[in-house]
Formats: structure tokens, sequence, C-alpha cells
């Protein structure tokens, strides 16, 4: 056991501590958060047109800052980005975290000084958590990987603008720096296959033992460096390899294939990370669910999302949140983003202490006949079906047909790529839409009803999701293949991959 893993576990129990305070204090934490947040943007822009001096409590932030998405902030950020100073957050920020809306185009996301240090102690506080509970350290001697974007950064107004994974690649603590993979070079790489090649010679023979990334795209790395060492499985190329880090996708449609090329069922890490702010991680080997952080200068809110889209939904804190409902996601944070609607869904798992599942997208649902099937139904009536057949699934998505054959009743059409795919499609279909049919009463309805005939399944070429995506110029990064939609453009991209 080397120095590094010997300290870290000294680190990790006082972090490990700190937690602790942190598990047993949310409310009282985000009541101190939602009282220096709001006091120390009273003299922005927003604040002076919120009325910031005058809210004393929750109640008054509700009644003066309604509910915004991107497109509602967009006149304040827009001033932000060409240079003006004291309109979110005091100052200007750090950085501005550049990302792809589906209906905003390029979005920028304020990142300050005061919020940037947060991202970076979530993610080391995961890792600490592991190393405290499993006593599990000797990865941090050996070399880790992080697949992520390019590190090189523009400048808008005297900002520095990039990816979130580049902004965060210039924040690796110096005791991991010398550890720490791919090298900078190969990282400004921008096109991701090239870049993944060029990560494969660099890491092929390296000690590897920590592995970080989205699943698909580390997928993707397993396959070509599995592919470089003549079909080995990952723990033959990289013995010391023990720790999986990811966020971003729901792990568990792509867990059986990962476990299948690592070779072991590996310890994984799952984090939730957004530009906005880092949010959630697993704290635990052992229990479900990822931590809330309650003292990382976000305030949240919560809507029940079946009342999302109404005219005056339902809008609490933390305190009046109840266990297994699903709820919209709204952030108020120290970067200056005010009743922010994240668009992700969540439902709590416990309240002792705050654990969270992440369980869709707002705007990733299906209802065109009033079924409001979401992300995490889906999931699980594929993913069930799947495990009780010894069936393999590489990835999926699932769209409505709202205008099938004459003589056809309407019916949700799922595109699956499968490793394994089953001997009997059809039986397999109607096993699934039996599944779904449990998860959500709408659907079942909707069936028993005839107003919908069941789930029609269309098997994909291998690697058509990889090849939809390159043709959309949206391969690797933090890109990723949304699992339903209300609309067919996804579904209607994919009909040329159908095998």
């Amino acid at each position: 056991m080397g120095l590094k893993s010997v300290l870290s576990k000294v680190f990790a129990a006082r972090v490990n501590r700190e937690l602790n305070y942190l598990r047993k204090n949310a409310i009282a934490l985000q009541q101190k958060t939602f009282t220096d947040l709001v006091d120390a943007a009273k003299d922005t822009a927003f604040g002076k047109a919120h009325n910031f001096a005058q809210i004393n409590n929750y109640q008054d932030f509700k009644a003066n800052v309604p509910v915004h998405d991107y497109e509602d902030l967009r006149p304040y950020i827009d001033r932000v980005v060409k240079g003006e100073e004291n309109v979110l957050w005091p100052g200007k920020p750090k950085y501005l975290a550049k990302t792809s809306g589906t209906t905003s185009g390029v979005k920028y996301i304020p990142i300050s000084k005061e919020s940037m240090p947060q991202h970076i102690k979530a993610a080391r506080n995961a890792l600490l958590s592991y190393i405290h509970e499993t006593g599990n350290a000797d990865f941090v001697d050996g070399k880790m990987i992080f697949l992520q974007g390019s590190p090189v950064l523009a400048e808008k107004n005297g900002v520095s603008t990039g990816r979130l994974s580049g902004i965060v690649a210039h924040h690796v603590p110096a005791y991991l720096q010398k550890n720490r993979l791919p090298s900078y070079a190969t990282n400004c790489i921008e096109d991701w296959e090239q870049k993944v090649d060029a990560i494969v010679e660099e890491t092929h023979n390296q000690d590897m033992r920590l592995i970080s990334g989205i699943p698909p795209w580390c997928q993707m790395y397993f396959d070509r460096l599995s592919a470089k060492a003549g079909g080995k499985k990952i723990k033959d190329i990289f013995p010391n390899f023990k720790l999986y880090v990811h966020g971003g996708v729901n792990y568990e449609p792509y867990r059986t294939r990962m476990e299948d090329s690592i070779g072991f069922g590996i310890d994984s890490i799952e984090t939730y990370p957004a530009s906005e702010g880092f949010i959630a991680f697993q704290d635990s080997q052992k229990e479900k669910g990822l931590l809330l952080l309650v003292d990382s200068g976000i305030f949240y809110e919560f809507i029940p999302s079946e009342e999302y889209f109404n005219e005056k939904p339902t809008r609490i804190n933390l305190k009046d949140v109840e266990l297994e409902k699903n709820y919209a996601l709204i952030m108020n944070t120290s970067a200056g983003l005010w009743g922010y609607s994240l668009g992700d869904t969540i439902k709590f798992i416990s309240k002792d202490p705050y654990k969270i599942v992440v369980t869709g997208r707002i705007k990733h649902y299906i209802s065109a006949f009033g079924e409001h099937v979401i992300g995490e139904e889906v999931e699980h009536a594929l993913m069930s079906v799947a495990k009780q057949e010894g069936i393999d699934v590489v990835e999926f998505t699932v769209a409505p047909q709202v205008n099938p054959p004459a003589g056809q009743l309407p019916y949700h059409e799922w595109f699956v790529e499968f490793g394994t795919p089953p001997a009997n499609l059809q039986a397999f279909a109607i096993k699934v839409d039996k599944a779904l049919q449990t998860k959500n009463i709408y659907y079942f309805d909707l069936i028993e009803g005839n107003i919908l005939q069941p789930l029609i399944i269309q098997s994909l070429q291998k690697d058509a999701f990889i090849n939809y995506m390159r043709s959309e110029g949206k391969l690797g990064g933090q890109n990723k293949v949304p699992r339903l939609a209300n609309d067919r453009k996804i579904a209607d991209g994919l009909k040329g991959y159908i095998s």
C-alpha cells in the first residue's frame, strides 16, 4: 500500500464525519443555504428586480421568484455573456459552461468562484466515501482515467468558456495529476473516435485502476481496448482495475454488457453532476440512492412531476417532500440560477438521510395518448424482462407511432440494439409490454381499452446508435440518446438501421 492510499484513508474518515453532519442536519443546512444565497444576490440586477431585499422566508421567495427554464432566464444570461457584472450573481462568473440544449441551441451556464469548488469537493467526497466504507484505497496509487471533453477553453468577454468536463480538468488536485490519464494533448482531440483510439494507445499498457465516464462511451473504449488486445477482457488488460465512476445516464441498462466486457462485477460509484451544480453522489455500496448535497451552494425546490405543466403547480422545499413521489428538480445556486428548472425528475427513497434516484427528464416522456410514460418505467420494463430472459441490451429508445398503417391501432415503437437478440422477438415484446403495463396504470388502461395496441420492438443493426450519433455530430463527450421522446425525430433517424 502506497503513501497516497494510506493518507487517503485518514482524509476519508474526516470527510465521513463531515458528511454525517450533513446527513443529520439537512433541513437546517438548506435553510442556511437559502438565506445566504438570497442575501448574497440582493444587490444584483436579478435580486433588485425580484425584491430580494424584502424576502424573509421561502413563502416570500416563491411569491417573488417564478420557476424559470433556460429560455426564461436567457435575457439575464445574455447580459452575463456580454460581460456585464452583477447580473445574476455578484461580479462576473469564473466560467461559462457551454452545453447543447434540445430547444435552446447552445446554452451558457454560469459557474462562479463560489460554485466551482463545490464541483471538485463533491467528486472528491464521492471517492473518499467509497474509501471510508470499503477500505479500498489502492486505486489512488495507480493510474486513473477520466473520459471527458476537451480542456481547451475559449473566452467570451473576459470569461473562460468550455464544456463542464473540460473546465473541471483544470481543477484536478495536484496530488492526482501524475496519476491522471489521458495526456493533455490527447484530451484536446475534438474528434471522439480519434480521441478514443489515442486514449487506447496511451493507456493499454498502463496500471489503470479507476475509470470514469458516461457508460456508452466507456463501453466504446472497452471494445477498442479489447480489440487491440486480441479479445481479452478488461480485467486481463488492467489487472488492478477495481472502480468505475459514472454519471449522466442510468447505469443499469448498460451494467450487464459493461461487466461482461470487464470480466467481473466491478464496484461502481454513481454521481449526479450538472453544469448547473453537483447535486448528489452515491455514498454507499450497500444502500441504494444518491446522497443529496444540501450544503453545496444549492437551495432545492421540488414540483410534483404531474403538476409541472400546470399554471400554478405545487412548489415545495426539502422539508415537505414525500418518499417515492416523482418530482421535477428546481435549483437556486451560488452562480445565480434562480428558480431554475434543470429538466430532470427525481424521487426520494430515503429522508434519513435524504437520498434520491434520478427517474428521467421532464421533456423526455411519452404522453401522445395521455399515458405519461417516463424513463424509469421503460427502463424497468425492458431491463427486467431482458434479465429474466438472459438478453443483452446495448441501447434503446422509444417513440409513439400515432399514424400507424391503415387498420392498425397506434402503438409505442421501441428501437433496441441487442448484444444477444431474443430468439422470439414478438414474444419478448409481449413480455416487455406486460411489464410496462404493471408500471403505468394509464398505459394499462389504454391497452385494455383498445386505444393502443401492444408495443412493437424494432431490432437494430450492430452499432446503430453509435452510427446515428455520428450522423448527428454528437458522438462522444457528454452526449447521450434520450430513452424516450414524444415525437418521431430520433425514431425516424433510426429507421435506416433496422436489422
